[in-house]
């Protein structure tokens, strides 16, 4: 059976996933996301395919959080990892022998959802990601649409000051945010914490990040519209406490939980391989 070997390139972890032409994923291998540093993130993740027998591998298929050639696998830039100019799709070309593509995270894990997830009976699939950085990417009748990158980082204007989505509805935007307003916290998981537990000052930032996604989605239903918005990414891991209301706040819109979850940008990367090497 043939098989891709999967990257997925988050600016807190690099996932690694040997996925077969019926899209089973067969191994799943996490580490840490080397930063700051060309030569140890390429080091990094050639020690972490040496776990994988890439025997039946016709192809990588690759989502960076980033921007990169689709042409050459050339990454240009990956913010939330902070490299830059890295000749990524020659080096594994060279190094295994093997073909691979490189897209923007967010768009493979659109492509997966509305291949056989949870847009996969709608024409026009909008994907969301809330985690380390905020992304989204939109796939109409299952092909990726060229015209949207980096939507998180579409400017917003927050207190009298020009900023991006993404450095206030992120994970790490939420630290942000709470530092404007006054409260200092670790992380995201922190935030949601002293939320559940009735924090006024956490309160307060809750209703200002759920003010800023309720604009970035209304932005989206307006300039897009999609039959369905798909919704992932890590802060997801508090959806008890946020998503109910998200989705009251956006009548408008069709706003459900990806189905492939983590695992999205996993099977999405495979499914870009499979279709460009004319598997599936």
């Amino acid at each position: 059976m043939k098989k891709v070997l999967s990257f997925d390139i988050g600016g807190t972890n690099t996932r690694l996933a040997l996925v077969n032409e019926n899209l089973g994923v067969e191994q799943i291998e996490v580490i840490p996301t080397v930063k700051f540093d060309n030569g140890a993130f390429l080091a990094s993740i050639e020690k972490l395919i040496t776990r994988f027998d890439l025997t039946d591998v016709i192809a990588f298929g690759c989502g960076i959080p980033g921007v990169c050639n689709r042409e050459t696998g050339f990454i240009y830039d990956l913010p939330n990892v902070h490299v830059k100019n890295i000749p990524f799709g020659e080096y594994i070309k060279n190094k295994y022998k093997k073909r691979i593509f490189v897209r923007n995270d967010a768009e493979v894990a659109c492509l997966a959802e509305a291949y056989n997830g949870a847009g996969k009976d709608h024409e026009k699939v909008f994907f969301i990601t809330i985690s380390t950085g905020l992304g989204g990417a939109l796939v109409i009748n299952k092909e990726n649409q060229d015209y949207i990158t980096e939507i998180g980082h579409t400017a917003y204007q927050y207190k009298n000051e020009v900023l991006e989505y993404e450095s206030l509805a992120s994970g790490s935007g939420i630290v942000n945010l709470a530092s404007i307003n006054g409260l200092h916290i670790k992380d995201s998981k922190e935030f949601f914490n002293l939320v559940s537990k009735q924090n006024e000052k956490a309160l307060y930032v809750y209703g200002e990040w759920q003010n800023i996604l309720q604009d970035f989605i209304t932005m989206i239903q307006d300039s897009y519209e999609p039959d369905i918005i798909c919704v992932t990414g890590g802060v997801m891991k508090a959806k008890k406490i946020f998503f109910a209301s998200l989705i009251a706040r956006n009548p408008h819109s069709n706003i459900v939980e990806c189905e492939h979850g983590e695992e999205a940008g996993l099977i999405g990367a495979a499914i870009y391989a499979f279709k460009n090497m004319k598997y599936i």
